[in-house]
């Protein structure tokens, strides 16, 4: 058997897409007709906890369709390696070095060896805000049937936690631009679940331990600060351009929500077709950079984005090190920030290329967007997403799919093992710029 971490990896997003397709084309599972490349579609959005959707969840599925897409929200979000690793565990099986490698690239930056302490942590932030959500939600959502607002509280806790944006409102929540307990639930479920498990753990630790915020690690600070920073800037941006609002606090929910949800989360508040070219120019920018590592979002992750970022900084002051709080950067760390940047910018320009040989009566502008949003497993659309062709859904899932797993995943996956040839070429420069 291939120990290969990365092909295990795909295999384990892989395997629940095809099963999940198959329950939702169950005739219980819906209501009329349900193409197997659109159950297949659904499917492969859901595990990727992306949220594109060619049908409308709330009209298409039935309860127990629903119910199995946000299952497989909930297996994407938190990891298959995540529910394999806690049967192994329960079952007494010792974790072989592949699987806590997994693991630890998957959630962590150090030391893989304590595995079940993480994996308990783990479940217990994603169980403690989801059910907390869920509460939340049920009492601010305003639907009369008490069994259907208990569903609907639970499946979009479990969907805003997990950056999903899957919502089984027929028009997501453009019903509640203006609520502000609905917003800011949502945007707290979407932000703890974007930081990623390390970020919530040490957190935790410091308030637990009453440290300072100065104690926590590099990783934990860029993800935070850079998180605040991409959040503010798109609040500010949609607040001055496109927030239609009257009252300043309405303008101001509204902003915010959207700058929240449009990096990894997928809700939206407003119908994003109406906005001006140049700020979806930038939400897609916000959904390239996407959420955090280890978190249950996409994108090339907000360290990838800080690390070039400090990287140019540092240069442009004359630093021979990339320094970040007063640390350096390992070289390595910022060689493998510009490859999963060249690397997923090569897959948009590629997703792109395709759909516009495919859907050559759609806008140029349309397509980019989708291509961008499948990458960042973002979920928001200027509404063409239903209307595509076999074949270009098939791309859209090709790019939800590499931008879950990460394009370095692949990349590994189809890698030869490293050379042990000892041969080193002489040197010779070129003209750069």
């Amino acid at each position: 058997m291939n120990k290969n971490p990365a092909i295990i990896i795909i295999l384990s997003f892989l395997t629940p897409i095809f099963l999940g397709a198959i329950l939702l084309l169950l005739p219980f599972a819906h209501h009329g007709e349900l193409s197997f490349i659109d159950a297949f579609f659904t499917a492969a959005s859901a595990i990727t906890v992306t949220g594109l959707i060619v049908v409308d969840t709330a009209a298409q599925y039935s309860y127990f369709g629903k119910t199995i897409i946000m299952l497989l929200i909930q297996l994407g979000g938190l990891g298959f390696m995540t529910f394999t690793t806690v049967t192994l565990l329960m079952l007494g099986r010792p974790l072989s070095i592949t699987d806590r490698l997994m693991m630890q690239n998957g959630f962590t930056t150090g030391n893989y060896r304590k595995i079940y302490p993480l994996i308990k942590r783990i479940l217990l932030f994603t169980l403690s805000f989801e059910l907390t959500g869920t509460v939340l939600l049920f009492f601010a959502l305003p639907i009369k049937s008490m069994g259907e607002r208990a569903f609907s509280a639970l499946f979009h806790s479990v969907s805003a936690f997990c950056n999903a944006g899957f919502s089984t409102f027929p028009n997501n929540l453009e019903s509640f631009p203006t609520s502000i307990p609905i917003n800011f639930i949502f945007i707290a479920l979407i932000v703890s679940g974007g930081i990623g498990f390390l970020v919530l753990n040490e957190i935790a630790h410091i308030i637990r331990k009453r440290i300072s915020y100065s104690k926590l690690s590099l990783h934990s600070k860029l993800v935070i600060n850079t998180t605040a920073l991409l959040i503010a800037l798109g609040t500010v941006l949609i607040f001055i351009f496109e927030s239609r609002s009257e009252t300043f606090l309405h303008r101001f929910i509204t902003a915010l929500f959207q700058s929240v949800a449009t990096r990894t989360a997928g809700f939206n508040t407003i119908n994003l077709s109406t906005y001006a070219k140049p700020v979806l120019f930038f939400i897609c920018i916000l959904m390239f950079i996407g959420a955090s590592p280890g978190s249950t979002g996409g994108g090339i992750k907000t360290t990838s984005a800080a690390s070039i970022f400090a990287y140019f900084k540092s240069h442009v002051l004359g630093k021979k090190r990339t320094e970040l709080f007063f640390r350096s950067l390992p070289i390595k760390t910022v060689e493998k920030a510009f490859l999963v940047i060249i690397l997923s910018s090569t897959l948009i320009i590629l997703s792109i290329f395709f759909l516009m040989i495919f859907e050559p009566d759609i806008s140029l502008k349309a397509l980019a967007f989708e291509s961008f949003s499948a990458f960042g497993t973002v979920g928001l659309s200027l509404g063409i997403t239903s209307s595509l062709g076999a074949a270009s859904k098939i791309v859209i899932m090709i790019t939800m799919f590499i931008g879950r797993i990460g394009p370095s995943t692949l990349l590994l996956a189809m890698s030869r093992r490293e050379s042990r040839a000892t041969i080193t070429y002489p040197e010779e420069d070129i003209m750069i710029g």
